[in-house]
């Protein structure tokens, strides 16, 4: 037969199966797998025939055709900030928590209540954005309505502590004014904070 797979568990060698039955088992990503073109292990999230079966799974490996263009990660961006925007400035103000002054001009000294809202905004967006990526949603709203997804390099959800960083990093990039711009520079179209985080935006369609 030249379609024979066969699983490797630590020091067994399983097998001859066929791809289908293969797909009819529970891999994982770590499961090594021997090919009918190779008889060395690999791990089956590094064969291509196995894409589909885990994007059935909800698993997505980062590639060059599925990386997420800077047109919809701007937009879903924009969705979610000003989501937020709208929606924490509404409740600040109609509870009275946030007062705004109704006289305030460019170029005066930006008043406390003014701070407190900005600051309560990019801290709600941390939070939302962090807890979002770091479910099994995979991504907010925005990126939801733009069917992307954020994952690490094996295709997998971000844990807490990587979502938390890599969303440190898009604050970062609000306060200094340069969001999206490292993404021009990166092969794998990240922003800088994407590298940093060991993170990819990709699309499932």
């Amino acid at each position: 037969m030249n379609d024979e797979y066969y699983l490797v568990e630590g020091e067994e060698k399983k097998g001859p199966y066929t791809f289908n039955e293969l797909t009819q088992m529970d891999l994982d990503i770590h499961t090594e797998v021997i090919t009918p073109l190779s008889d060395k292990p690999q791990y089956a999230s590094e064969l291509p025939e196995f894409n589909y079966y885990f994007e059935a799974q909800g698993v997505y490996f980062p590639t060059m055709d599925n990386l997420a263009s800077l047109g919809k990660r701007l937009s879903a961006f924009i969705i979610d900030y000003f989501g937020i925007y709208i929606i924490v400035s509404n409740v600040a103000v109609r509870t009275g928590w946030v007062v705004l002054p109704l006289d305030y001009t460019f170029g005066k000294p930006v008043p406390a209540s003014m701070l407190i809202m900005s600051a309560s905004v990019v801290a709600i967006f941390l939070l939302y954005k962090t807890i979002c990526e770091a479910t099994n949603l995979k991504g907010s709203v925005g990126k939801k309505l733009f069917k992307l997804i954020v994952v690490d390099i094996d295709g997998q959800r971000l844990s807490l502590p990587r979502s938390l960083l890599r969303n440190l990093g898009v604050i970062l990039s609000l306060t200094i004014w340069i969001p999206f711009l490292s993404v021009f520079f990166s092969e794998h179209r990240q922003e800088w904070y994407d590298s940093l985080a060991k993170t990819y935006v990709i699309t499932t369609v």
